[in-house]
């Protein structure tokens, strides 16, 4: 794992003074193996300090399980993996620190979560009238610029190819590109990645 990071590193940023208690958030986004996670952990290696994975995705079936468990066994030994599905701010706030990066992965996934129950939902409702949708992203978004320490979030970018067919397809891509936007407005960095490569945004 080591190895692939330096065969995609440029250079090793200065090891960072732990007792700062300066943020820096990163969103990066993209498209499904585009190569954002790999560029995440890149950079938090990079960082020189403890990493903590932040997981959301739930190993609800056996071929889950088996890419979280491929996912786990790839990191660098010594990295910490949580698994939070749903409370993500309350798990930020709690394990952010300075002298600590923190990943995130992935947004999209943990907003695939909260939404479950929009099948209920009346024609033409925005995912926000789901009263968990609404408050644990309100949370997420008061949390991250009060956040201590280096946060990097990964998040898919969903609104570049078709229409989604189904209504719940469509209300899905929306509330995903509006999280994309306002965590992006709350973050230092941005970035998008394709086939690997590393555009950034801001």
């Amino acid at each position: 794992m080591i190895a692939r990071f330096a065969r995609h590193a440029t250079r090793k940023r200065n090891a960072p003074d732990p007792t700062t208690d300066t943020m820096a958030t990163h969103l990066i986004l993209g498209g499904a193996r585009s190569g954002k996670s790999t560029l995440a952990e890149r950079l938090a290696h990079e960082s020189g300090l403890p990493v903590t994975v932040v997981v959301t995705a739930e190993a609800l079936d056996a071929e889950m399980a088996a890419r979280i468990e491929r996912h786990r066994r790839d990191r660098p030994e010594g990295w910490r993996t949580l698994e939070v599905p749903v409370a993500l701010a309350a798990a930020l706030a709690e394990h952010a620190a300075p002298g600590r990066c923190l990943i995130v992965d992935c947004l999209t996934l943990w907003l695939a979560n909260l939404i479950g129950d929009a099948a209920d939902l009346p024609a033409g409702a925005d995912a926000a009238a789901l009263p968990r949708v609404r408050d644990e992203r309100a949370a997420l978004l008061a949390a991250l610029p009060t956040l201590p320490g280096e946060i990097i979030m990964v998040a898919n970018e969903v609104g570049l190819g078709l229409v989604p067919e189904t209504p719940l397809g469509r209300l899905f891509r929306d509330a995903a590109g509006r999280l994309n936007q306002d965590v992006a407005a709350r973050c230092e960095r941005v970035s998008f990645v394709a086939a690997g490569l590393a555009l950034e945004l801001k």
